[in-house]
């Protein structure tokens, strides 16, 4: 599932063609993804305007001039594609349509913007933007990264005490939103910091090594476009890039790249979900 830099990149593609224009026309090609989609929302889409495109955790949010927000989550296979115009040096026709794209939304000027999803694990929806931070999925969200209130303070005051394994914890979308597997595994390898090590036994200087150490994994992520491992594509049908940078993850018997260490990257598997690290250099 694309995890923080993945759905920031897609924004970020999605902002020139969709920040300020409006929706000339939405086309809604089936009734449900995950979930149901929300009652007439090709109606409620068409002749608004999008106010601003911003990111929540793993979750695009379209501000519109109606007063709604609409929800965007790309699931495990969800693509959100431009095609009629041009983002930066790539320019793509409109395509002939598919059998997964389940929305169109047909912008002002040209372009369009489609939602395809082959397993349907993404959602939409439509809630009041005035509102939006009580939405089921978004109300128990943790502090975002990048920002102010996600510091060393908070960190120590919610990793005390817990019996969970730290990565566990870093995965707690309570704690922090956006991280997932793939770059919680980065960070504690850089921090040199065992996955298995429980949270409430970490020292606060190990605490606190791990802010700056998480803002600079999603930060050089978002640069190279996000991870590319399986369905992930930016929203100009390029692949991410970050996944050539990958230290450990995915990087099973592999030798460890820190400099003077002979140990071999390892997987374990906790809760269901691998884990990868050099147990010579994560204590």
């Amino acid at each position: 599932m694309p995890e923080l830099p993945e759905v920031e990149t897609v924004r970020r593609g999605l902002s020139p063609v969709m920040e300020g224009v409006v929706i000339a026309r939405a086309e809604v090609n089936r009734p449900d993804l995950r979930w149901p989609l929300p009652e007439r929302m090709a109606e409620r889409l068409t002749g608004r305007r999008v106010i601003a495109l911003r990111r929540r955790s793993k979750y695009i949010l379209a501000d519109l001039d109606s007063g709604e927000t609409l929800l965007i989550h790309l699931g495990m296979s969800g693509r959100m594609l431009i095609s009629g115009a041009q983002i930066g040096a790539f320019y793509h026709d409109h395509p002939a349509p598919q059998k997964h794209d389940h929305v169109v939304l047909h912008m002002q000027g040209g372009a369009w913007v489609t939602f395809n999803d082959a397993r349907r694990f993404g959602a939409m929806d439509l809630m009041p933007t005035a509102s939006a931070h009580d939405h089921p999925l978004l109300a128990g969200l943790g502090p975002e990264p990048f920002g102010n209130d996600f510091n060393e303070p908070y960190l120590a005051a919610r990793l005390k005490g817990r019996k969970t394994p730290i990565k566990a914890a870093l995965l707690d979308q309570r704690v922090v939103a956006g991280l997932g597997n793939i770059y919680v595994a980065e960070t504690l390898y850089r921090a040199r910091v065992s996955p298995l090590r429980l949270a409430g036994d970490l020292k606060p200087k190990t605490v606190g090594s791990l802010v700056p150490v998480i803002r600079e994994v999603l930060a050089e992520a978002i640069e190279a476009g996000g991870s590319s491992l399986r369905d992930f594509r930016q929203a100009n049908g390029e692949l991410g890039y970050f996944s050539k940078h990958f230290q450990v993850y995915d990087r099973e018997g592999e030798p460890c790249e820190t400099p003077g260490c002979k140990g071999t990257i390892t997987r374990t598997v906790q809760s269901g979900r691998s884990s990868f690290w050099c147990p010579s250099c994560q204590r």
